[in-house]
């Protein structure tokens, strides 16, 4: 299994998801978070079973959805860096938020 580390802009992605739905629905924002968190156990076991990203030629960069969002990950030796979480509304970053040093 790699290990799986958040980015800061992914972290703040996923505050950003929170704090939309949790206008309407406190529980429904956990409830979401808590599903897409929890993807991060697939990647971190099958960092190959996600997608490619058609946005960007960067075969380690993969793919899964929950909800109707896009957990965007970069496979790197022993670490997969969740880079993005995007509502699959919107487009993604020209170029992908890449791991910070």
């Amino acid at each position: 299994m790699k290990r799986v580390e958040w980015t800061r802009s992914a972290l703040a992605d996923l505050v950003g998801i929170y704090e939309y739905i949790a206008k309407d629905s406190q529980r429904y924002a956990l409830s979401v978070i808590d599903r897409i968190t929890k993807r991060t156990v697939q990647i971190g076991w099958f960092p190959f079973s996600g997608e490619f990203v058609p946005e960007y030629s960067n075969k380690e960069i993969r793919e899964v959805i929950e909800y109707s969002y896009r957990l965007i990950y970069l496979i790197d030796a022993d670490v997969v860096y969740v880079l993005a979480v995007v509502h699959g509304a919107r487009p993604l970053p020209a170029i992908p938020p890449l791991p910070e040093s």
